[in-house]
């Protein structure tokens, strides 16, 4: 699953969290000088179906971890590609943000659940990202994700294509130790 520099950008626009907009302004702006940094970002370590990334420049260091799914149904539906990220920016008090890139334009207005075992976890959408409202749901997700084998992913195209991805959990927990030591 290697990801590459193009894939960077995307990560840190996914780590802008529409719900709190006096962090995105100053999140955009860094965003913008980590993206272009020269280097490009830096594999931590990749465990199972879960790798760890880490970039930074003079604004700081921005970590993620990622995955993308293991089935999307349906399968046939043409999308660009799919991810889920864990991010943690800690210059923007960002930490353990979960967010999603579901490879279509979501349906306006539409939510995006994400299923981990029983529990549910209702995400807003915006383009072709979604986030979770508060940062007690993403504690409560980074949670379940550390404990259970699989997750799945729920989302509606701007054409009314529901689709469902499944990622493999296996490796996730090294790969968010691994962001949390690379971005202390």
């Amino acid at each position: 699953m290697r990801l590459g520099v193009p894939f960077q950008a995307k990560v840190i626009s996914m780590s802008l969290n529409f719900s709190r907009i006096g962090v995105a302004t100053i999140a955009f702006t860094a965003a913008i000088g980590v993206a272009s940094a020269q280097s490009g970002p830096t594999l931590l370590g990749s465990q199972d179906a879960w790798e760890a990334y880490k970039n930074s420049d003079g604004r700081g260091a921005v970590c993620w971890a990622v995955s993308q799914p293991q089935t999307k149904e349906p399968a046939t539906a043409k999308r660009d590609p799919i991810y889920f990220l864990i991010t943690t920016w800690p210059k923007a008090s960002v930490a353990n943000e979960p967010s999603v890139v579901i490879g279509y334009q979501f349906k306006d207005g539409a939510t995006a659940t994400v299923e981990v075992g029983s529990d549910k976890f209702s995400f807003f959408t915006k383009a072709d990202g979604a986030w979770l409202q508060s940062k007690q749901d993403e504690a409560r997700l980074i949670t379940a994700l550390r404990g259970a084998g699989e997750m799945r992913v729920k989302g509606i195209s701007k054409r009314g294509t529901l689709t469902t991805d499944t990622y493999s959990l296996k490796g996730i927990s090294v790969a968010l130790d691994k962001v949390a030591e690379g971005c202390k």
